[in-house]
C-alpha cells in the first residue's frame, strides 16, 4: 500500500512562502495509523514556538476505527520535532510582523517515520489572490492555444 501524502491545498493560495522545513512530528501509535489511512485533515493548522518547543495546533486527525480505548483527541497540541537553533531561527522569524509556520504536507518517510513539511510564510492580502488566479487562469489559456496550435 503506498503511504500517503496529506496536503494543505489552502496554504499556497492565502500565504506567500517564503521558507520551507522538514520537522518530525510526536505522535501516538493510533494517529500514526490513521494517517496511513488518510484521515487527517492540515486546513487551518498553524505551528507556534511555545517555551522553545515547537506545537502544531488544528492539525485534525481522525480517531482510528478500531482504537477503542486508545485512541486520541481529534485535534490535540502536537509537538513538532527540529533542533533547537532551527527553533530558535523559526522563533525570531515569527516575531516580526506578518510571518507565520504553515504545514503545507504531512508524510511518511522511507523508515516509516511521519513527517511534516512546514513553511515560513507572510499572509497575502486580497489583491493578490487575485493576481495568481488571473495568472494561472493566462497561463491555462496559453497552454490550450499552444495544444491546439500543435494538432
Amino acid at each position: 500500500m503506498p503511504a500517503r501524502t496529506i496536503a494543505n491545498r489552502k496554504a499556497r493560495h492565502e500565504y506567500h512562502i517564503e521558507e520551507t522545513y522538514e520537522a518530525g512530528i510526536s505522535l501516538k501509535g493510533t494517529e500514526v495509523k490513521s494517517i496511513r489511512a488518510g484521515k487527517a485533515n492540515l486546513q487551518d493548522s498553524f505551528a507556534r514556538v511555545e517555551n522553545g518547543e515547537l506545537v502544531l495546533y488544528n492539525m485534525h486527525i481522525s480517531p482510528y476505527e478500531q482504537g477503542n480505548q486508545f485512541n486520541h483527541e481529534p485535534k490535540r497540541p502536537r509537538k513538532l520535532l527540529m533542533h533547537k537553533r532551527e527553533i530558535m531561527r523559526l522563533y525570531g522569524q515569527t516575531r516580526e510582523k506578518g510571518f507565520a509556520l504553515i504545514p503545507l504536507k504531512a508524510y511518511f518517510k522511507e523508515n516509516g517515520k511521519v513527517k511534516i513539511e512546514l513553511a515560513l510564510a507572510r499572509g497575502k492580502k486580497k489583491y493578490d489572490k487575485r493576481e495568481d488566479i488571473a495568472a494561472r487562469d493566462a497561463k491555462r489559456e496559453m497552454d490550450r492555444a499552444m495544444k491546439n496550435k500543435q494538432l
